[in-house]
Formats: C-alpha cells, structure tokens, sequence
C-alpha cells in the first residue's frame, strides 16, 4: 500500500473513529487530555500496521479498538493502578443552554458510572464498548476475543445488574 493511500485511509478512519474511541479510553482513564493521547496513540499504530490489517479480515472499527484495548492495558501496567471516573468534576456531557438539564443528566450519567464499578471486569467493557464506543455485539466480540453469543449474554448481564443496582438507589 502506498504511502498516499495510508494518509487517506488513516485521516477517513480518524475522522470516523477518534471520538469514540477517545470517548471509550476516557470512560475508562478519567482523564481527558490523556484519553485523547492514547486514542491519537491508537492511529499512530494502525499507520504502521495498516498493511497487515488487510490480512485480519475484521472490521476497521473493531481492529481499531482492539488496538485501544491494548494501549490500555499497556497503559494499566505502566501504572500499575488504572485511575477511576472522578465523577463530581469530570462530568460535563449535557446540554449547556439548559443548566437544569445538564445538573440532571450530569447526575444519571454520574450514577451510571458509579454502578458500573459494580460490574464484573468484563461486563463492564461490554458495557463501555457497547454504549460509549457504539460497536455492534460482534464488533464487540473480535475486540475482546468472544463470541457474539458470549458478549451479548455479558451484555444482558450487565443491564440487569445496571437496572437492579439503579433502581436501589
């Protein structure tokens, strides 16, 4: 694959990628600037490894998050204690132009994530890559090594337990 053709299929995948992705590493890092790194990270790897994507035969979307996933445990070893969601002032997802309706989607959002500590490890990245990172169930699936079956039965676990942890508070 020529170099040309790299760049254009790099800046297509990043214009259609980057912000789930950084989006599912931020869920994950609670730290913005450092979840949009990593999710640059992530293209930066894909560039150099683009030729032997072609052999994979998956979906771009599930390889590029396969290769998010990897930076993230990477990144978990390097620091040995993956930082949480600081909920109280990393939040800013709603609509501004309504300060109520912002507080009020601020609180759900923040409670959704609360509850999601409570999920196993890989329920919860189910759930993350699902909802915040928008891939099918076999996308899913090629992401975490799974079959569809196994990620959507995870799936359907972890809404249970979602709903049943949400309606006690």
């Amino acid at each position: 694959m020529d170099k040309n053709h790299k760049e254009a299929m790099l800046t297509s995948c990043f214009n259609q990628y980057f912000d789930r992705i950084a989006r599912y590493i931020y869920v994950r890092l609670g730290d913005k600037a450092e979840a949009e790194d990593l999710a640059s990270e992530v293209f930066l790897k894909a560039y150099k490894s683009l030729d032997t994507f072609k052999k994979r035969e998956v979906p771009m979307q599930a390889w590029l998050f396969k290769i998010a996933h990897n930076l993230l445990v990477d990144h978990h070893r390097k620091h040995s204690k993956m930082k949480t969601v600081q909920i109280d002032d990393k939040l800013q997802i709603a609509d501004k132009s309504d300060p109520m309706q912002a507080a009020m989607a601020n609180l759900e959002y923040g409670k959704v994530l609360k509850a999601m500590d409570k999920l196993t490890q890989d329920q919860r990245q189910v759930v993350e890559l699902r909802f915040f990172g928008g891939l099918t169930s076999e996308e899913v699936g090629n992401v975490m090594n799974k079959s569809n079956g196994a990620v959507r039965q995870m799936q359907s676990h972890a809404i249970k337990r979602l709903r049943q942890l949400l309606e006690k508070k």
